[in-house]
């Protein structure tokens, strides 16, 4: 335990969490420390066998909605406050710093990056189907190629080509549905679903990506897609401004209604009997043209498939209600929306919405239409646009963003400080706990550029129990060690 100050300054303190399996008894609540104390002391005297008795469990510790960043006597002097202070310490699970574990290398800029494991939205999405220990790893290029990895960094599978039924132009957005099929979008407009499967022994297993279903609607850019394997079901949002709803389901999908959406459609005869179809072509169970500029992304609800939200350029979140496909509420934020991710929350009926500026920060929205402040926080750190969120698996309270300046940054949104004066001086702010830089550009000097991230842009990022997966302009998909990000 940490000792005291050379003038023996103690502090009283007064424990207290909001996590009911770590709770102190009341007797135990209130202590006289060092005055020179920091987190792992505090965090020590927690674990011991007098207090909590959990052993090594690391603590982290708020004082007034901020994380304890240094000794007692250094927040008291910052803060104008004497020994004589009785400090009420929160303390909670700490985020443990994310490692770098490797990076795996592709021909051009990686657009779009998911995972395939046990603990995944497709690993329990496939049931028994899912084979324990064959995690998989996703990626969607600007080559307008799919790359199925394995734990080892080995490339197993890739799609065909434009020529071979495969996307005609770059990729922007792919998702497993399951551990046998797979949706992607891009640059031609098109979602095209995927039949995946796998052969060989374990050592040497080898993957094929077959198209069953191409689906047309769209006449601009795909620049997100989300997916639920449960109901499948795909939701795409779309530079043409409007959101996509489809199925995977060739029986129960319209036909394209507008053929001159169709491949070919344009060019001669003689054109079209050289073009092989190898997937069933149809259209959206609904196209919503909601937005008055480029929708940027749309997810659905995490408790409720039939509501989903979409983010745009035109500064809007909109509630969607996909059995009417009609808006149900439409909030105006004052910046481009770039990205979205939906929170759980479990005192909640609704998400909270993480939405991705293109002014650098992330605005926290409560979509529910009766609150009365729908910005509930801002997290401001990244010094470029935020253009991919992704929320923690294992709890409420955190997430990652990636940015085109070239980092990865994990939120805590259990600290919160005051807006400052040049902040606006409204509402609540946190800031990252921890930053994930691109391991490409280690031990380069750093270029004068008028862009922040130029050459190592961040374009998308997964948070899965396996670990945090981002793809980018270094065209390389990096692993940073997740497991244990979250302390138990």
């Amino acid at each position: 335990m940490d000792h005291a100050t050379e003038s023996g300054a103690q502090v009283r303190v007064t424990f207290t969490t909001q996590e009911e399996d770590i709770q102190l008894d009341e007797s135990k609540r209130q202590l006289l420390v060092p005055a020179d104390i920091r987190r792992y002391g505090l965090s020590r005297i927690l674990n011991s066998e007098s207090m909590l008795d959990t052993n090594s469990v690391p603590f982290d510790f708020l004082v007034n909605g901020s994380f304890l960043r240094g000794s007692l006597e250094e927040y008291l002097n910052a803060n104008g406050l004497s020994l004589e202070t009785n400090l009420t310490l929160q303390y909670v699970r700490s985020l443990i710093p994310p490692t770098y574990e490797a990076s795996f290398e592709h021909d051009d800029w990686v657009s779009a990056v998911d995972v395939l494991s046990a603990t995944s939205p497709a690993g329990r999405w496939s049931g028994d189907n899912f084979q324990r220990g064959q995690d998989r790893l996703l990626s969607a290029s600007y080559d307008g190629l799919l790359r199925i990895w394995d734990a080892s960094g080995n490339v197993i599978g890739t799609s065909p080509s434009g020529s071979h039924g495969g996307h005609t132009a770059s990729i922007k957005a792919a998702k497993f549905l399951s551990s046998t099929q797979i949706a992607s979008a891009g640059m031609d407009r098109t979602v095209r679903v995927w039949k995946y499967t796998e052969s060989g022994e374990s050592y040497e297993r080898r993957g094929e990506l077959k198209p069953t279903l191409e689906l047309y609607g769209h006449t601009s850019s795909i620049d997100s897609l989300e997916v639920d394997g449960a109901s499948k079901r795909i939701l795409t949002a779309s530079a043409d401004g409007s959101i996509g709803f489809w199925t995977t389901s060739k029986a129960s999908a319209p036909e394209v209604s507008d053929a001159s959406l169709l491949p070919g459609a344009h060019t001669s005869k003689r054109r079209k009997l050289t073009t092989s179809v190898t997937a069933a072509q149809r259209g959206p169970l609904a196209l919503m043209n909601i937005h008055n500029a480029p929708a940027t992304a749309a997810v659905f609800d995490p408790r409720d498939r039939t509501v989903a939200y979409s983010v745009s350029q035109d500064h809007t979140v909109k509630t969607l209600d996909l059995t009417t496909s009609s808006v149900v509420s439409t909030f105006t934020t004052s910046h481009a929306l770039l990205s979205l991710a939906a929170l759980p929350r479990s005192s909640a009926s609704a998400p909270l919405l993480a939405c991705g500026t293109s002014a650098r920060h992330i605005t926290l929205v409560d979509p529910r239409t009766s609150t009365a402040a729908t910005s509930v926080m801002t997290l401001r750190g990244h010094a470029n646009k935020v253009v991919s969120l992704a929320a923690n698996p294992e709890n409420e309270y955190s997430l990652v963003s990636g940015s085109h300046d070239g980092t990865c940054r994990i939120w805590d949104l259990r600290s919160v400080r005051p807006a400052t004066k040049d902040e606006g001086g409204m509402g609540s702010v946190s800031e990252p706990v921890y930053v994930i830089e691109r391991e490409s550009q280690q031990g380069k000097s750093k270029k004068k550029s008028s862009i922040t991230g130029e050459g190592c842009k961040v374009f998308s990022v997964v948070w899965d129990q396996l670990g945090i997966f981002s793809g980018g302009e270094d065209k390389k998909v990096q692993v940073n060690k997740g497991r244990g990000v979250n302390a138990e």
